[in-house]
């Protein structure tokens, strides 16, 4: 019987470190498999000779494990990068290449820079020295480290997305396919951060032919909130109502500024409104100030009003998004 190893080895490092060369990352990812959320990939270059007890196969360990392990990476590592490639990426270019590009960007994130790469698979990438290896998240130490940094990272994307689309589970599985999940899109359609190319989704794409005004405006802020994440923002709120009938679609922060969100939704560009008058911006203004009220950690941040147009000219819409459209 196979000894079960509790701390992937060093030996794939060390035979490197020998020839000279100091700065290996390893690379993995997570992510490829499920059928919503983003493929997340990570690079980490750690000290020479540094095993961390208990680094292995973030599939092998249990989610406080990881988590716990996340924290001694980051603290022990020379360097670390992540890359995210988010559904609709993933559709337009597939899994596999939507893989080879968030390893990209993991390693382009590193500083300092890797001098050899350690790969786990058997797809390479171009232009890198770099060494592949199947099952390698059980048998490189770096690899190792790389697939806790990316899960936990992806785990905590999910449990995010959870919040914002609490009827799927998010939390639970992830966005993987597990009975429940894939019931819970039969019966009320695919989120936006789904994946549409991805049969078991494709199948129950909400249309928007078949909507009507109220329906079409709840799925504009779906997508809505889904670009606003993806554009690195926190939301906070959604539908926040004032003192009296003026309503904000969504509030979310954006390093020092919070953002005032409204969304505009339509089977066409043409439908949409493209100015807000000055009585709707008094409104928004009014709703922003009772908003600062309820929540004075806030106040001393810089206010902007934001545009969401959400076009749906197909099943999947196009996201114009308008940063600073006014200032209150």
């Amino acid at each position: 019987m196979a000894k079960i190893l509790k701390t992937a080895p060093l030996d794939f490092e060390k035979e490197i470190w020998q020839s000279g060369i100091a700065k290996i990352a390893g690379v993995d990812e997570v992510g490829r498999g499920p059928l919503a959320g983003p493929v997340v990939a990570a690079a980490v270059i750690l000290p020479e000779d540094e095993q961390i007890d208990g680094v292995i196969d973030s599939k092998l360990l249990s989610e406080k494990r990881r988590e716990e392990l996340f924290e001694i990476i980051q603290q022990k590592a020379l360097a670390i990068g992540i890359g995210q490639i988010n559904p609709q990426e993933i559709d337009r270019i597939n899994v596999l290449e939507a893989t080879k590009k968030a390893m990209k960007i993991a390693i382009g994130k590193c500083q300092p820079q890797p001098e050899f790469l350690l790969i786990d698979g058997n797809q390479g990438l171009p232009i890198y020295q770099q060494k592949t290896i199947i099952n390698g998240d059980q048998k490189s130490h770096s690899i190792a480290a790389a697939s806790i940094i990316a899960k936990v990272t992806r785990d905590r994307i999910m449990r995010k997305y959870h919040e914002i689309f609490p009827e799927y589970g998010f939390d639970s599985h992830k966005g993987y396919g597990t009975k429940l999940h894939c019931k819970k899109i039969a019966e009320i359609g695919a989120s936006p951060i789904h994946r549409a190319s991805f049969k078991r989704v494709a199948e129950h794409l909400r249309n928007p032919k078949n909507a009507n005004f109220q329906i079409l405006g709840k799925w504009g802020e779906d997508w809505a909130v889904s670009a606003i994440i993806e554009n690195g923002l926190e939301i906070i709120r959604r539908n926040f109502h004032g003192s009296r009938t003026g309503e904000i679609d969504i509030i979310a922060k954006d390093g020092d500024v919070i953002a005032l969100i409204e969304v505009k939704t339509g089977k066409s560009e043409t439908e949409l409104v493209r100015r807000i008058d000055e009585e709707k911006q008094e409104k928004i203004a009014e709703t922003g100030e009772y908003f600062f009220f309820q929540h004075p950690e806030y106040r001393n941040l810089e206010c902007r009003f934001d545009i969401v147009k959400v076009v749906y000219n197909k099943i999947i819409p196009e996201i114009i998004y308008e940063k600073d459209a006014f200032r209150l």
